[in-house]
């Protein structure tokens, strides 16, 4: 059994589920899955020009992970776009955390010591779409 993944910290859920090709019916194309934590993998590395470091600690993994996590969504959306795939974002282990500067954010816990409860959440478990 392959060990859990931890939370991933990301600062949003994305408002659009699904990007496709233009004049082509969602039902005619094949889907490539991109997780919520490799949207933010590309939001902080493209988009806000992060260094690896940098944007592993925001999102709560080690640069080796974050690593991977980009790769993947780098080679995820590069079949999306040469093959004209429509690509859908969800899933993935994720704790939602407001995108603010000076403020502590909270580790996410599995019901620890604190005895708090599991916030890191899980989104879009099914994978059939039909819409």
């Amino acid at each position: 059994m392959p060990r859990p993944r931890h939370c991933r910290r990301v600062a949003m859920v994305p408002h659009v589920a699904y990007y496709k090709p233009r004049g082509v019916p969602l039902s005619a194309l094949q889907c490539v899955e991109l997780a919520v934590d490799e949207l933010e993998a590309l939001r902080l590395a493209d988009l806000e020009g992060l260094y690896q470091e940098e944007a592993a600690r925001r999102m709560n993994v080690s640069r080796q992970t974050f690593g991977r996590i980009i790769e993947s969504a780098h080679k995820k959306v590069a079949d999306a776009l040469v093959h004209g795939k429509a690509l859908s974002i969800e899933g993935g282990p994720i704790e939602v955390t407001e995108p603010q500067a000076n403020r502590p954010e909270p580790p996410c816990r599995r019901g620890g010591p604190m005895g708090g409860p599991h916030r890191c959440r899980r989104r879009g478990a099914g994978r059939g779409h039909t819409t």
